[in-house]
């Protein structure tokens, strides 16, 4: 039985608005008309989608299986209208990269700066989130690029390398580890205050991962959600952390911050680009990916 997309247009707005009366205002129609557009559409499936309450409308089973196969039918839908206007050259259209914070705050800018001298005309869009959020924005179909820090399993989503990263330990200058000017032993670490990133970082868990293979467990944790403020912390003698190597170079240029090698233990961690099996690719999020991996360089700018 085909499905009528119209109806199903329908049916999907209300359930991302929470409302019958919102989905109306964001396809600016009636709203009886979307009401007995659902019903229509309830008739048509066979079976209902929403449970209507006095609280407004719940999504019964069915409904959210429909709900995500609609997403990617509008996700192909949206595909199909930006290739059609990007065959001319990529002279238009848009690209959505997501980032995970280390990426999209010290990375993703030289990449976006040769993509725009190539194609000037292609409009990006840059959302900046933690690994674990990336990874739903583009299950969802809500951005053509993922890059992220940390592998992650997410059913429907394959993970590619693209550039490998360094992390190392960072201190401030007047630091005891900073001191001697000789490697230090992983386990002086259980001594000090261990500045770690927020849950789902993938930083996080890079560092985590490593630390406890080296049988190091840090005693005293804090907890900052950003690169900039673990690296302002660091600098006044808060506590220590363990970051990527390109969040750190000016504040080592400027003296603010130490890096203190540690013996038998490098962290060099793979950078991930995230990909939803036989999703049709855009030739925007296709030339930016031959950018990306044509440019990369472990962890060298390019």
């Amino acid at each position: 039985m085909p499905l009528n997309l119209h109806l199903l247009r329908l049916f999907v707005t209300v359930v991302q608005t929470g409302s019958f009366s919102r989905a109306a205002d964001v396809l600016h129609i009636s709203q009886p008309a979307i009401s007995k557009g659902v019903r229509d559409f309830e008739l048509q499936v066979g079976c209902r989608l929403l449970d209507r309450t006095s609280k407004g409308v719940r999504v019964t089973r069915e409904g959210e299986a429909l709900v995500r196969h609609a997403e990617t039918l509008f996700a192909a839908e949206r595909a199909a209208e930006e290739e059609l206007l990007s065959l001319r050259s990529l002279d238009t259209g848009s690209l959505r990269i997501g980032a995970s914070t280390t990426i999209a705050t010290y990375m993703i800018a030289q990449y976006l700066g040769l993509f725009h001298k190539q194609y000037p005309g292609i409009e990006l869009q840059l959302v900046n989130a933690n690994t674990r959020d990336v990874a739903e924005l583009m299950l969802a179909h809500n951005i053509e690029i993922a890059l992220i820090e940390g592998p992650v399993e997410v059913n429907g989503l394959l993970s590619e390398s693209w550039r490998s990263d360094v992390m190392e330990l960072i201190t401030s200058p007047s630091h005891p580890l900073a001191q001697s000017g000789q490697p230090i032993e992983p386990k002086a670490l259980e001594e000090e205050i261990m500045i770690i990133r927020e849950p789902g970082s993938g930083s996080r868990e890079i560092v985590a991962q490593a630390l406890s293979a080296h049988g190091v467990q840090t005693r005293r944790t804090l907890e900052i959600g950003g690169t900039e403020a673990i690296k302002q912390a660091v600098a006044n003698g808060i506590g220590v952390s363990i970051v990527s190597r390109a969040t750190v170079v000016d504040q080592l240029e400027l003296g603010r911050l130490k890096t203190v090698p540690m013996k038998d233990l490098q962290i060099s961690r793979t950078l991930w680009q995230l990909k939803v099996p036989g999703r049709i690719e855009t030739p925007a999020a296709l030339a930016f990916e031959r950018i990306i991996r044509e440019k990369s360089g472990d962890d060298r700018p390019i």
